[in-house]
């Protein structure tokens, strides 16, 4: 999309953060984090997120288009489906395509403090075996369980001495790895710690929050940021390999929507070579359908 067109479709979405239903703690709005997840229940939807991968250790080179769509079903419970279609071209070899694994998750966001920004969720995230195409693209023939704790914290509650560090928030992400079973065709499953963090600035809290610097419309609705996620392989055989990428970007959020793109770098050899890009168009169901869909299945 040609910039000026850009610009125009940003100006007629965009809106006052107070608008917003999704993702608040007390003045501090998180956005959908696109690599790390971000620490709410809601009803929400990524359609589509794009994503070229680095390529791969083994010289492969990978394309996907993702989907996922959370539901709360009370406010403070909520469930996410997720699927997706990968294209991979192997190393002097044809390429193959098909869907990937088939994911849930369940939430509970189980503590919010709206005067210091901060807010928690727990749940558990399960990969299925055989879902996707499992000839293909080598869809695991086991379950993943992965019980996991996301946070987020603003700094919105710094002193007034220092107004530049307040618009900067964390979110994080932990979780660990429970194959159901501990090998596939002669090759271990090890246990996967998995850590991630998102380190954002935000300009619509530090232009409504902290000083008017005189933004305009388009980019006071700009969150830039720094995603970084890694993980760690814990036993089998394999305790200690790590890998991971660093995740630099841009969100920009609207009322309904969010358009959200980061380069992907990865952090050794073995997590791949070169520079990937992900791409995402996110809608905050709970503020499109705000009496119907968007609202929880269960309670207030």
């Amino acid at each position: 999309m040609k910039p000026l067109r850009f610009a125009a479709l940003a100006t007629v979405l965009a809106v006052p953060a107070a608008a917003h239903a999704h993702g608040f703690a007390g003045d501090r709005f998180f956005p959908a984090t696109i690599l790390t997840d971000d620490p709410f229940v809601a009803d929400e939807m990524s359609l589509p997120t794009f994503t070229y991968e680095p390529t791969a250790p083994d010289g492969s080179k990978t394309f996907d288009l993702d989907f996922d769509v959370s539901k709360r079903l009370t406010p403070n419970v909520g469930i996410t489906l997720s699927q997706g279609w990968q294209h991979m071209k192997p190393a002097g070899g044809p390429g193959v395509t098909g869907l990937t694994g088939f994911s849930t998750a369940i939430d509970y966001q189980f503590f919010t403090d709206a005067p210091h920004e901060f807010t928690a969720m727990a749940g558990l995230a399960a990969r299925w075996a055989h879902t996707g195409r499992v000839a293909a693209l080598a869809a695991d023939d086991f379950t993943t369980l992965s019980p996991l704790i996301d946070f987020g914290k603003g700094l919105g509650d710094l002193p007034e001495s220092l107004p530049w560090l307040r618009p900067i928030a964390v979110t994080g992400n932990l979780s660990l790895d429970f194959p159901t079973k501990t090998e596939s065709a002669g090759n271990p499953n090890p246990n996967n710690f998995h850590y991630g963090f998102a380190f954002e600035y935000s300009l619509p809290y530090l232009q409504q929050n902290v000083k008017d610097i005189g933004l305009n419309r388009f980019f006071r609705q700009l969150i830039p940021l720094v995603e970084v996620s890694y993980a760690t392989r814990l036993n089998r055989g394999q305790g200690g390999q790590t890998v991971g990428t660093i995740q630099p970007g841009v969100i920009w959020a609207g009322q309904y929507m969010q358009l959200g793109a980061e380069a992907i770098i990865p952090i050794n050899r073995a997590s791949g070579h070169g520079v990937g890009a992900i791409v995402q168009v996110h809608f905050y169901l709970d503020d499109i359908f705000p009496t119907s869909f968007g609202r929880p299945l269960l309670g207030d």
